[in-house]
């Protein structure tokens, strides 16, 4: 043959032949010149559009080697084109209309492929964890993030949520792995942040029975769930999802909306993901979804059910992820002395110990956090009940975290420091 597919390369002695259909699809430069003068004999540089001085018998082999070089040239620039960033197909792009959004179903947004249950989500969804989560009557929890092409967060200090811009969505999946009597998963909900016009707003899709679909519901309302935990034991619960109102109660800052949990504190770990192990916010960089210039020393929260971790820095990560949406600065319990985000919890007072309840349950419970006396505790007290008018947090849990109460209790009897 008189030309080399893989190469591009044309062989010494060819003679005249029609070639095949497009074989120089990969070098463009060939493809435009006429077929019937690509051979060693008539192919000259003449062909190229230069002037062929030579006329010895080492023309061919200069010509070879120039024409050579020139396809290779050729195909290493057509290369970097088609090799470029990843284009997502079509079936891959979300769809997401600031002026349209919410749509009344989740699978309007396109952000998962496949079965939507699966939550198995598109190139350009991003999934996430947090060191620390919130407790939701043990729901398990799969979260995910999205922006526009183009947008990306910006840093605002370790403890503070990132700065997203307009168009960012976050999505949060509650489900439960193994809800009887099918032992089936079963997904109750997903609740989705989006920033419009430099606001925060909510929408709440509930799924149907089918696990098919989920649909925009922001009234708020109550199932039932009987499912196994993690431990083996069963448990009954009246799962509750929110209304918007209740969003609002939460997601909180002054009087705007805000995010709970994407901040570098709680995001600054590990996660494997689809093409490798890597630290969430290089991983959120290199999608394009965090600006370059964070600082590589975050002070951060730790896992709070982590054995190898300090019983102190445990409670401080759990009342941060559990308590500091209502108590901390400009928070809804701002009004109260406690200030139980990680950041401000260093001091030991303001994390309740030896501070007397602003709003006292039972005579007994001299303090929010009595040293080594759990029974004189009143922290301990309404996290170990479920009676809505003195448990906490308020909402967004209708069973005691038993787990939880049992870090409590550890944290109290590691005090020793005496009262005034």
């Amino acid at each position: 043959m008189p030309y080399n597919y893989r190469t591009c390369a044309l062989e010494v002695g060819a003679s005249i032949e029609p070639l095949p259909k497009n074989p120089w699809s990969s070098c463009p430069s060939i493809s435009r010149i006429p077929v019937g003068r690509i051979l060693t004999k008539s192919f000259t540089l003449r062909t190229l559009g230069i002037p062929n001085p030579l006329t010895s018998p080492v023309k061919n082999v200069l010509l070879l080697l120039l024409v050579t070089v020139a396809l290779f040239v050729s195909c290493r620039k057509e290369s970097s084109v088609e090799h470029g960033p990843l284009v997502p197909p079509v079936a891959d792009k979300v769809v997401f209309d600031p002026a349209e959004v919410p749509y009344a179903t989740l699978s309007t947004y396109r952000f998962f492929k496949g079965r939507m249950a699966d939550q198995v989500p598109v190139v350009s969804v991003l999934p996430y964890d947090l060191i620390t989560p919130l407790f939701t009557d043990y729901a398990e929890k799969k979260r995910f993030v999205w922006m526009p092409a183009g947008v990306r967060a910006q840093y605002d200090g370790d403890h503070n949520v990132l700065d997203f811009p307009d168009g960012a969505v976050l999505l949060k999946t509650f489900y439960y792995s193994q809800v009887q009597p099918s032992n089936d998963q079963r997904i109750l909900e997903t609740r989705m942040l989006f920033r419009r016009n430099g606001v925060w707003e909510f929408a709440n899709y509930v799924w149907n029975a089918e696990q098919t679909e989920a649909y925009l519901d922001l009234t708020g309302s109550v199932t039932p769930v009987t499912f196994t935990d993690e431990n083996g034991v069963e448990r009954s619960i009246q799962y509750r999802i929110p209304g918007q109102a209740e969003c609002a109660t939460c997601h909180r800052l002054g009087a705007a909306a805000i995010p709970l949990g994407p901040e570098p504190q709680n995001l600054n770990k590990v996660r494997t993901y689809a093409d490798g192990v890597r630290n969430q916010l290089v991983r959120w960089a290199e999608q394009g979804y965090l600006a370059p210039g964070y600082p590589k020393n975050i002070v951060s929260t730790v896992a709070w059910d982590d054995p190898s971790q300090a019983v102190d820095l445990r409670m401080r990560s759990y009342l941060d992820a559990n308590c500091s949406h209502c108590h901390a600065d400009q928070r809804q319990c701002s009004y109260r002395s406690l200030r139980l985000n990680f950041d401000a919890t260093t001091n030991t007072s303001l994390i309740g110990v030896c501070m007397p309840p602003e709003d006292p349950v039972d005579a007994s419970l001299t303090y929010n956090i009595a040293p080594n006396n759990v029974a004189r505790s009143a922290m301990h007290f309404r996290l170990n009940t479920n009676d809505e008018a003195t448990r906490m947090p308020l909402i967004g849990r209708s069973v005691v975290h038993a787990e939880g109460v049992q870090l409590l209790e550890a944290y109290i009897q590691s005090l020793t420091q005496p009262c005034d």
